[in-house]
């Protein structure tokens, strides 16, 4: 047989299908304000399905010089989005388009903002990349992901002591309701503990969970001040900015709960592949960043996205991600479908 070449580079242009819709959608207004959204809920679910599965998987390439330009790409497009939802917001005001094209720019910062922001916080500590990567977590109101995602959950994954891992049984919407505010007072205390680790002050005030706050205060003041004082529309435009953001959340903790529903460890038990949900599925795959391959990240966390490899053992998911998203709202349906996948020795 012969030997596998690894994958074009080129298939991961496609994840700037979604940013391009909803960044065309606010400049032109109207019903193109729901493309981005029409797009992820009723399209890619169907894609998902219809490209199916590479297998075996293709070798990691031998350079990763052109997915480090489409990380950056995708990092700078992101703000220069949220601005156009700001600018339809000012020429609309407080219409159906303004909760249309920001809950699009919402799906699309999800990809483009929060799942470029994880990649990239992976990067060395204060390295360009890395604040590239919390300048797109300060615009989704999230600053605290990466104290949380690195030193928490990294650590804690499948365990009870993990905000993001949901527990067999857990429905989408009590995790949702209950791991934001829990990721958030970890993020504090894990700060806290750094900081008394290094010898340093644990003032609050000090803390950087308290001055990501800041900085996201700040910029929320600039954005009503600005749009207040030159166009009048300072207050919806906070509004619309504020929502994107918020969905832009809720997609983050969505992926979080299906990549780890259901899998569980001791805490002194050591973490493996079968702790975290992989899929396949070419479609979640190539738009994604290879988001699905999540058992390989969690265990080499420092290896970038185009070298993750799937594991023959490891849970699969029945879909990719834009798959499992609808059955995943109704909670009943969720578990039913996902019990038998679940190994037996964690139910």
């Amino acid at each position: 047989m012969a030997e596998l070449k690894p994958e074009s580079w080129l298939f991961h242009l496609l994840g700037f299908i979604v940013p391009l819709a909803v960044l065309s959608g606010n400049l032109v207004g109207g019903y193109w304000t729901l493309l981005g959204a029409a797009l992820i809920l009723l399209v890619y679910p169907i894609l998902d399905q219809l490209f199916g599965e590479a297998k075996p998987a293709r070798p990691p390439p031998k350079s990763g010089k052109p997915y480090e330009a489409i990380l950056i790409i995708h990092a700078f497009l992101n703000p220069i989005i949220i601005v156009t939802l700001c600018w339809r917001v000012i020429q609309d005001g407080n219409s159906w388009t303004l909760w249309a094209a920001g809950f699009s720019t919402g799906i699309s910062a999800g990809i483009s903002g929060i799942v470029v922001a994880h990649e990239l916080g992976h990067s060395r500590p204060k390295s360009a990349k890395w604040w590239l990567g919390r300048g797109n977590l300060v615009l989704a109101m999230y600053a605290h992901f990466t104290t949380e995602h690195n030193y928490n959950h990294h650590k804690t994954v499948a365990t009870e002591l993990d905000p993001a891992s949901a527990a067999m049984g857990r429905g989408l919407w009590i995790h949702i309701a209950q791991t934001i505010p829990r990721q958030f007072i970890s993020a504090w205390r894990t700060e806290v503990f750094r900081a008394e680790k290094k010898g340093k002050s644990t003032l609050f005030l000090l803390n950087p969970v308290f001055l990501g706050l800041v900085v996201e205060a700040i910029m929320l003041a600039i954005i009503y001040l600005a749009a207040e004082s030159w166009f009048g529309a300072g207050k919806w435009v906070l509004v619309a900015f504020l929502y994107q953001a918020g969905v832009s959340i809720f997609l983050l903790e969505f992926v979080n709960y299906i990549r780890h529903y259901g899998l569980s460890r001791g805490v002194d038990e050591r973490q493996t592949e079968m702790h975290s949900w992989q899929s396949e599925k070419r479609w979640s795959r190539w738009t994604l960043l290879e988001l699905t391959r999540h058992p390989a990240h969690h265990l080499k966390a420092s290896k970038p996205f185009w070298q993750l490899q799937p594991y023959d053992d490891a849970p699969t998911l029945p879909s990719g991600y834009f798959g499992v998203f609808w059955p995943c709202l109704i909670p009943p349906l969720w578990h039913r479908w996902m019990k038998p996948r679940i190994p037996a020795e964690m139910q």
